[in-house]
């Protein structure tokens, strides 16, 4: 028999590419929504692979959902991607950022002790949970959580609930610390696409001001197929442990404006418009990460540097949007 994978949160960008990794490696994939009869699955439709999913109904709020699917699909490998995403969005929507993420972590990982299986299982963990660090510093494993939202400090609390099941009950359960990564499948919500999205607009002959709040902010972004990539590589250990996942490089968000607006052969200055409203009330300036334990444990490297990223972010929405005659 293949091995069975459950995917909490397979209509996001994370989970469509985890899906479509897992496929290739002979799993029998099952997924979970909130809602599954009426989910777009947009993500999944996108990569040509909902029907060879299953998929499931479940929330993350209802334990009895959680062991119910759980007990249904008695899977291998279970991967938590579910949860409120965003980390604008967190600051107007505190509690149910913290209910979706690190309360919906600690009922998964209650059913899994509670049934006693040898199930693995990954957490997913971000890098916004170190907060602010130094120009010079670079986040590793053993580096301490400094949370600035209410997304960052739910996702605190659901790593160190992973840690704590992993070390009092003896579950293979861990967490991968993902720094930024991006693709196609990223909601418009997320600065990056709002930025591909009205570069290949303008390049298409849109007047419009892009408007943007502080550019000065750094952050190592990557390449979402190589980052659930990890994911899995994290499940095939002889013992369970917490990664941090990144390129090892960083850029800022000017950077990106500029690499973006230069393939459509754009100056960014003459398009852009900072506004001070859409500052967050507490951000972080700089983010950078030391991912080499990855490549010693995981054997596991960003195979996509940061202008190949914006390229192909660039290509995919044109790809997406006609050029205008």
């Amino acid at each position: 028999m293949s091995r069975r994978a459950l995917i909490f949160g397979i209509s996001g960008q994370d989970g469509s590419y985890l899906a479509e990794l897992l496929l290739r490696k002979g799993y029998a994939v099952h997924g979970t929504s909130r809602d599954a009869e009426n989910s777009p699955f947009r993500g999944l439709h996108s990569l040509g692979i909902r029907p060879q999913l299953q998929v499931h109904s479940a929330s993350l709020a209802d334990f009895r959902d959680i062991l119910q699917v759980v007990s249904a699909v008695e899977p291998d490998e279970i991967y938590n991607l579910a949860g409120q995403s965003s980390v604008g969005l967190s600051f107007s929507q505190p509690r149910e950022t913290f209910e979706s993420i690190a309360l919906g972590t600690l009922q998964i990982l209650e059913v899994l002790r509670y049934l006693n299986a040898p199930i693995r299982f990954y957490n997913a963990c971000s890098s916004e949970c170190f907060g602010a660090i130094a120009e010079h510093e670079r986040s590793v494993e053993s580096s301490p959580f400094s949370p600035r939202s209410p997304y960052a400090t739910a996702k605190a609390s659901a790593f160190w609930h992973t840690k704590n099941y992993r070390e009092a009950y003896g579950l293979f359960a861990c967490s991968g610390i993902l720094f930024n990564h991006e693709s196609p499948l990223r909601p418009a919500r997320f600065v990056t696409q709002k930025i591909i999205s009205a570069v290949v607009r303008i390049a298409n002959g849109s007047k419009e001001k892009l408007e943007l709040g502080n550019l000065d902010i750094v952050r190592d972004w990557g390449w979402a197929p190589d980052y659930v990539d990890a994911m899995w590589r994290m499940l095939q250990t002889e013992q369970a442990e917490d990664f941090v996942i990144a390129t090892g490089e960083s850029h800022s968000l000017q950077e990106f404006l500029d690499r973006a607006f230069a393939h459509v052969e754009r100056d960014w200055r003459e398009h852009v418009q900072q506004k001070s409203e859409l500052l967050r009330p507490s951000d972080i300036a700089f983010s950078a990460a030391d991912p080499s334990r990855a490549k010693q444990r995981l054997d596991w490297a960003a195979t996509c540097d940061f202008d190949l990223m914006v390229q192909r972010l660039i290509d995919a929405e044109r790809e997406a949007v006609p050029r205008s005659s």
